[in-house]
């Protein structure tokens, strides 16, 4: 390589990749790549990845190898700082400390289902104190409603029929990192989601009980979370949906997470899921629901907060609160949960199984497709189907692989509508939301 390299490829990749694409690519601009493939730059690509690339011809210019990075924002000089919380895995990553926040690294969704201790953590406020019978926690159901009510816990169980359904939980800004230029707040990759078998009565069967008036078109959620600052007046969030998605069959009041009772860091003694909408939404420590003839204005709501654009704009601009829209159904998703980012496998393997799951929130996922060669080639997965509707489609596949050396798996989910994932995040918006982006692995035969 020619010139004085002031960083390592990795760090510049990590960094600077336009400096990157330059040093290793031999050029800054323009669709040639023969000095990439000349040699040189290769040769030093190849060293920081461990091994020969096969398909090295197919690298799109630019890219920064997975080997090296998934997000785009700039990694922590000391590396993740992992979580110590009683009941999680000792993997789970802090993205968030005040308030606590926390995402499961893609190789720990593995299971069908997603134990209690992987599953991630967002919080808004502080966690509430819960000490007495859980039994006797009173949810408010009050606004434009016939009969406006206060039930316990303990009378929801006995009035409503329990049902349960295992339905992924997402959090509005899950793939947050992969932005450029970086967008504020926490920088998820894809490990703010998880996929849990939850027990609660029907939201729609209480709000039927409680008559629901012609006037409501929206409701208001609230929890018993306090103020990070402490301020009593203040909530921490109180977010809501349209009164259409509020009726779903499949939003549920929970009291229960994969057969245990819910715990504190969940919502104890009572939260609500609503499924396939940002995870703001599913009100944890759930205390009241405020059906409204408006519009909910909570916190949360309005501005730049949970909304996406409605025109696109450029990357890093002011934003235009007229062009923007509230996020809704999540984008749809795919991750590879085995192999782990950055497996090596013996010289001379030939072939390896994989694993994964996808999710299209209100919509479901027709079709996963595997990629080793950049891109130019894809194969479909094997795809399971849903147990109920909300819950996340398991796939498998098995790749051959034609030589030793170093490769990217991608996985690209396309959704009933047709809707696919795209190569990388677009529809940039200042608070990272609906980033979703195909998932990359690399793989070291050597």
């Amino acid at each position: 390589m020619a010139g004085k390299i002031e960083r390592s490829i990795d760090e510049l990749y990590r960094d600077d990749p336009e400096r990157a694409d330059a040093v290793v690519f031999g050029r800054r601009t323009g669709p040639s790549r023969r000095g990439f493939l000349e040699g040189a730059g290769l040769a030093a690509l190849g060293a920081v990845v461990g091994g020969a690339i096969p398909y090295a011809a197919n690298m799109p210019a630019g890219l920064i190898p997975a080997a090296m990075a998934q997000g785009s924002a700039p990694p922590k000089p000391s590396g993740p700082v992992y979580l110590n919380f009683p009941g999680k895995h000792d993997r789970l990553v802090v993205i968030g400390e005040r308030p606590l926040v926390a995402e499961t690294p893609e190789h720990l969704l593995d299971d069908d289902t997603t134990p209690i201790e992987k599953f991630f953590i967002r919080n808004n406020g502080q966690i509430p104190d819960q000490a007495g019978e859980p039994d006797k926690w009173k949810l408010a159901i009050d606004g434009e409603v016939e009969r406006p009510m206060e039930i316990t816990l303990g009378e929801l169980k006995s009035r409503f029929r329990a049902v349960s359904q295992r339905m992924v939980l997402e959090c509005g800004g899950n793939g947050r990192s992969f932005f450029s230029p970086q967008a504020r707040g926490n920088q998820w990759t894809n490990g703010g989601a998880g996929c849990a078998v939850w027990t609660g009565v029907r939201l729609a069967d209480v709000l039927k009980a409680a008559g629901v008036k012609s006037s409501a078109v929206f409701s208001g959620h609230y929890g018993a979370d306090p103020h990070l600052s402490g301020d009593a007046a203040r909530q921490a969030l109180s977010r809501g949906v349209p009164i259409a998605k509020l009726m779903d069959e499949n939003n549920l009041l929970v009291w229960e997470m994969n057969g245990q009772p819910l715990p504190l860091i969940h919502g104890f003694p009572l939260r609500l899921v609503i499924p396939g909408w940002p995870g703001s939404a599913s009100q944890k420590w759930l205390n009241r629901i405020w059906l409204r003839d408006k519009p909910h204005d909570g916190q949360g709501m309005g501005g730049t907060s949970y909304r996406v654009t409605i025109n696109p704009m450029v990357p890093g601009d002011k934003a235009d609160p007229k062009n923007f829209r509230d996020l809704e159904s999540m984008p749809v998703r795919s991750i590879i949960t085995s192999p782990e980012n950055g497996h090596r496998l013996p010289a001379g393997t030939r072939e390896i199984g994989l694993r994964g799951a996808s999710w299209a929130g209100d919509h479901w996922v027709r079709q996963v497709d595997l990629s080793i060669d950049y891109g130019a080639t894809w194969m479909p997965a094997a795809l399971q189907p849903q147990r109920n509707p909300y819950d996340w489609q398991r796939w498998t596949a098995r790749l051959r692989l034609p030589a030793d050396g170093y490769y990217e798996i991608w996985a690209r989910a396309t959704d009933s509508r047709g809707v696919a994932q795209p190569h990388v995040a677009g529809n940039w918006n200042p608070q990272g939301y609906g980033a979703n982006p195909m998932h990359r692995v690399a793989v070291l035969v050597a």
